[in-house]
């Protein structure tokens, strides 16, 4: 076994950048005092416009595209209507590299829409083209399982600091794993469902227990930039095809 992997590599991804000033607010302070590494932009948002100028400020955080289709229930596009997502999805990608003047360093999708299988093969062609690590479609591991709320239930417990730590020494294993987070604020330009767990969230992710645990157990944090770089473009293509 080589030593590339051997490696234990979490890249910690927070979805919804640009949502809101809030959750942009959030995703920052997890990025200074905490473990974020890499987010997820949504480009067609409130909080937008803010969220690149403060990626501007942090070079060193990886900046990928959250392809909102949905929205909070009101949906931008039909996502049945597979000839209209294909021009929606084009679109949002290049939005993003003409306002941040480059390409995103990894795709995923708000609500996780890239899996439907009728759209699955729209993002692989996106990825492929552009040689994007495409979340559960690349070598990096996708773990999603830090999320406070299921059947319209709060489960605070589940993403706390004790249970984060607890996460990551089980679920970190050889090779990249993309561990990720929805940290933010509660603010009035966003309406979302999963409201306060975002600040509990938040609050793990900085607890200075967390990265004491990572540093004991040798797991290396690396932003999708990093793995970019680790893996090649190569790489990521094959982990779309």
């Amino acid at each position: 076994m080589t030593d590339e992997v051997k490696r234990r590599v979490c890249i910690v991804n927070g979805d919804d950048f640009g949502a809101s000033a809030g959750i942009n607010r959030g995703m920052m302070e997890a990025l200074d005092s905490g473990i974020l590494t890499s987010a997820s932009l949504m480009i067609n948002m409130p909080g937008t416009a803010e969220a690149i100028l403060l990626s501007r400020k942090a070079p060193e955080l990886s900046v990928g595209l959250h392809v909102n289709l949905t929205n909070e229930g009101d949906p931008v596009v039909d996502v049945n209507d597979v000839a209209v997502v294909r021009v929606e999805l084009h679109a949002q990608y290049q939005q993003f590299v003409d306002r941040l003047g480059r390409a995103p360093t990894h795709l995923d999708s708000h609500h996780n829409v890239h899996r439907l299988p009728h759209l699955t093969p729209l993002f692989l062609e996106l990825a492929g083209r552009h040689g994007l690590l495409l979340r559960e479609h690349s070598p990096v591991r996708y773990f999603s399982s830090f999320y406070g709320q299921w059947d319209g239930v709060s489960h605070p417990e589940h993403i706390s600091a004790a249970n984060l730590c607890t996460m990551l020494e089980a679920e970190i294993g050889a090779g990249y794993t993309e561990f990720a987070c929805h940290p933010g604020y509660i603010s009035d330009d966003f309406v979302s469902e999963y409201g306060r767990e975002r600040e509990i969230e938040l609050a793990s992710l900085c607890d200075p227990t967390v990265r004491e645990l990572l540093v004991a157990r040798g797991i290396e944090l690396l932003s999708f930039n990093d793995a970019r770089q680790s893996l090649g473009s190569d790489t990521a293509r094959k982990g779309t095809q």
